[in-house]
């Protein structure tokens, strides 16, 4: 049976944008995982009006619901009542979970208010889901074939929560699963990737393959339905292998988040060290190393040239080709990187200078124009880089700069 999954964030702190629903990005990749097909995500206010009538939305559509939020003490914790009223249940005491409670404040060395046992009153006749990392406790049950899983908002709550209690609850109603190969390619835009593999994606039927466009680079997923995770790999693998002979080395890594935990793991394995000279990265490339763990043996450390005093009497950049050529052009990024090599003594240097914006500098270099150098042993190379417009967000400038510089440092590292 292809069941309909509506997920169901109850909270106006999600509305204010206060908080993100990392919950339903969370468990949405879960409940593919688990075969299961996400067709909606909800997200309503705390208010029993607006929440009854989205329940009812849900329940007309999907014959899974999972909620999210609204399981507290306080009196905006609305969700029990208004599910369950929406399906003709009582609410009913549940001392097992009463006691649970008790524990939890125990264990915390905390003292516990009377209100936190309206959390103990659960739908008549539910299935407990039991909370071990925090107090309110979850539930599931089924009315009319709808199966309900009622789950708290705190993520640290909901993930685990889900993972221990509710994926064994809906596993028995799922029929094979759905899993997915995620190719992360950097070089060539969505529309570059989509019109290369187009006539592909348009005869896949399953597995499927779409890419997603992130910020400054390409995720390419390759997604089978099968019976077992064994069969859906075994399927993935010749597309995999097409998309591979198409691309080569643009694609940088599969299942991976990013270039630099790509490259962190490269340069360990190939024995070198890596410096930086930063001046409108602003230590951007350096922050994202430091972010993947064994970046220690790695990174030699970087200096933060934003002034043109620093990166002469740091990185020991010409004077003379500062007063000529100001600080956006390619020699001095190449002076830049082989300054860090020299200074921090590492094997690998990056620098990165340019015009992040919103303005164009003072000799007239527009924003977006960049320039990468990486120094190594064999010599210096630099590119160019044209990164958009007056228009272009400074923030983007910059990461779209640390990826060029990362990725001159996984090419050099593949091919040693």
């Amino acid at each position: 049976m292809e069941h309909q999954v509506e997920l169901l964030a109850v909270g106006t702190e999600l509305l204010l944008g206060n908080t993100l629903n990392t919950n339903a990005w969370d468990l949405s990749r879960l409940l593919s995982g688990m075969g299961l097909n996400v067709y909606h995500h909800t997200v309503v206010g705390d208010n029993p009006q607006r929440l009854q009538q989205a329940v009812e939305v849900a329940k007309s559509r999907a014959d899974i619901l999972i909620t999210t939020g609204g399981l507290g003490p306080t009196c905006d914790d609305l969700t029990k009542k208004v599910v369950a009223g929406v399906f003709g249940l009582p609410l009913e005491f549940h001392p097992q979970c009463q006691q649970s409670i008790r524990d939890y404040f125990a264990r915390s060395g905390r003292e516990m208010t009377d209100n936190n046992l309206q959390q103990a009153y659960l739908p008549k006749g539910c299935t407990v889901l039991e909370n071990r990392w925090g107090t309110a406790p979850g539930c599931a049950f089924c009315v009319d074939g709808v199966h309900v899983v009622m789950l708290p908002g705190p993520p640290r709550e909901c993930i685990p929560m889900f993972r221990e209690e509710a994926a064994p609850y809906l596993a028995q109603l799922t029929q094979g699963v759905i899993h997915s190969r995620t190719l992360r390619i950097f070089g060539l835009g969505e529309s570059g990737v989509e019109q290369l593999l187009r006539d592909r994606m348009n005869a896949l039927i399953n597995p499927t393959l779409a890419p997603y466009a992130k910020e400054g680079e390409v995720e390419l997923r390759i997604t089978a339905k099968a019976d077992t995770v064994e069969q859906a790999q075994t399927m993935i693998a010749p597309v995999e292998a097409e998309v591979r002979g198409l691309l080569g080395d643009l694609i940088y890594g599969a299942d991976v988040s990013s270039l630099e935990e790509v490259v962190v793991p490269l340069l360990a394995q190939k024995g070198l060290t890596l410096g930086t000279a930063e001046s409108c990265t602003g230590g951007l490339i350096a922050k994202r190393v430091t972010d993947v763990p064994g970046a220690s043996a790695v990174l030699r450390g970087g200096v933060v040239s934003y002034t043109n005093a620093v990166k002469h009497q740091v990185l020991g950049v010409s004077q003379a080709v500062l007063d000529a050529q100001g600080a956006v052009c390619e020699e001095v990024a190449r002076q830049m990187a082989q300054g860090a090599m020299r200074v921090l003594g590492c094997d690998l240097a990056v620098s990165t200078t340019g015009v992040a914006g919103p303005d164009s500098d003072e000799r007239g270099n527009p924003v977006g124009l960049v320039y990468v150098a990486l120094a190594t042993p064999e010599g210096c190379e630099a590119v160019e880089l044209h990164l958009g417009g007056a228009a272009q967000r400074r923030d983007r400038v910059r990461t779209m700069a640390a990826n060029h510089a990362l990725d001159l440092v996984r090419r050099y590292c593949q091919k040693k």
